[in-house]
């Protein structure tokens, strides 16, 4: 990985790490104390809606998030691109794994548009997501931001995600320490 990361460097591009998840109403169960005899219950729906999260960092600690009640898309990750290409000035190098949205004909249509030449895409080796450092940033909301949390409605998650993603913006340290988690050099 350092190849990509000199050559970004070299030519002044900012390097991005993106990823994508989901978000279930089902609550991210996560130990927690209660007074001895009182077992803590969690009520909850059982049910599969979900809301699709995509993220990007930076290696200087900037998140930047989207989520919407379907998977995504192509066209969703196309306009995620745009999103960051209008929010990162200059050139991007963006690492990613290698999911077919990423690799499908609007992504490719995009770049053939004219964005290649600010965007570049870098493919994360094959079944390696310990290599990307934004699986850190999901499991951080996952099991430290909406721990236990449970949800009546997607309208409900998407908010309580939502708060959770501008709590985390904050905590630079944490996104920080996601990018050296892996071994990149902050």
């Amino acid at each position: 990985m350092a190849f990509p990361q000199k050559g970004a460097l070299k030519e002044g591009r900012t390097i991005v790490f993106a990823d994508q998840s989901g978000f279930y109403l089902l609550p991210g169960v996560v130990r927690t104390y209660a007074p001895v005899g009182k077992t803590p219950i969690l009520k909850e729906h059982l049910s599969r809606d979900h809301l699709s999260a995509m993220s990007a960092i930076t290696l200087e600690g900037k998140l930047y998030m989207t989520e919407q009640e379907r998977a995504f898309k192509g066209e969703d990750v196309v306009r995620f691109l745009k999103h960051l290409l209008r929010q990162i000035p200059g050139k991007l190098l963006l690492i990613w794994d290698g999911s077919p949205i990423h690799r499908g004909g609007a992504v490719k249509d995009f770049l053939a548009s004219g964005a290649s030449w600010q965007l570049k895409l870098e493919q994360l080796p094959g079944y390696a997501p310990d290599l990307n450092p934004d699986e850190g940033v999901w499991k951080h909301l996952k099991c430290v931001e909406l721990k236990n949390l449970c949800c009546e409605n997607l309208a409900q998650l998407k908010i309580e995600l939502r708060k959770a993603k501008e709590r985390l913006r904050h905590k630079r340290d944490v996104i920080l320490g996601c990018i050296r988690q892996p071994g990149f050099e902050v």
